[in-house]
């Protein structure tokens, strides 16, 4: 019981973490286009994106593959930048939600981006571990309830922000969308400025 509540809270608190904010800036930008009454499509993403994150960090772990952590530090806020970018370009269209193929398969090929951020930390972390299995799940459902704790919260402040101040939905979309990008630019130049191949 002492090993699953260590691995689910560093999972849970790795996600949490507002020192390492590219996670909740990605579900910012996955969660804001969707309404409290679409919580089951968008549950589907977040657990898709998981099962990619989790893909990598098992992969890395078992020393399937290795990364580059300052070429993933770079393509995190890619991912958060080409989120909110499509997030602005469709805001308010119809047809916006009727590609689920597509965001699915963004989201897994998102979350195997962001599960090699968190790679070289977890591998460090059970280093001393003889199976690697367990720790992950226990890692990975601290991970996933971290990201339901944070749709939750955004859905909420959507729905004050729709319903109480009036913000059509087109526009909260593309206020929430621009305001993390925003936040995302710096983050990737300072990125990209570390960046040694």
């Amino acid at each position: 019981m002492d090993s699953f509540l260590f691995y689910f809270k560093e999972g849970l608190f790795h996600v949490l973490d507002w020192k390492a904010y590219d996670h909740i800036l990605f579900l910012i930008v996955l969660t804001v286009p969707y309404l409290i009454s679409n919580w089951k499509k968008l549950f589907t993403l977040v657990t898709i994106f998981t099962i990619g994150h989790t893909l990598t960090l098992a992969m890395s772990a078992y020393g399937i593959i290795r990364v580059n952590s300052s070429l993933v530090e770079v393509l995190i806020p890619v991912t958060i930048l080409i989120t909110a970018l499509y997030n602005i370009f469709t805001a308010g269209k119809k047809n916006r939600n009727l590609k689920l193929g597509i965001h699915l398969f963004a989201a897994l090929f998102f979350g195997l981006i962001h599960g090699l951020g968190f790679s070289t930390y977890f591998k460090m972390m059970t280093a001393s571990s003889d199976s690697k299995l367990l720790p992950l799940l226990e890692y990975t459902l601290g991970i996933e309830s971290a990201q339901i704790i944070i749709v939750l919260v955004v859905l909420i402040v959507s729905f004050i922000g729709q319903s109480i101040f009036r913000f059509s939905q087109r526009d909260w979309v593309m206020v929430i969308s621009s305001i993390v990008i925003g936040v995302a630019i710096p983050v990737f130049q300072n990125a990209l400025s570390s960046i040694n191949f």
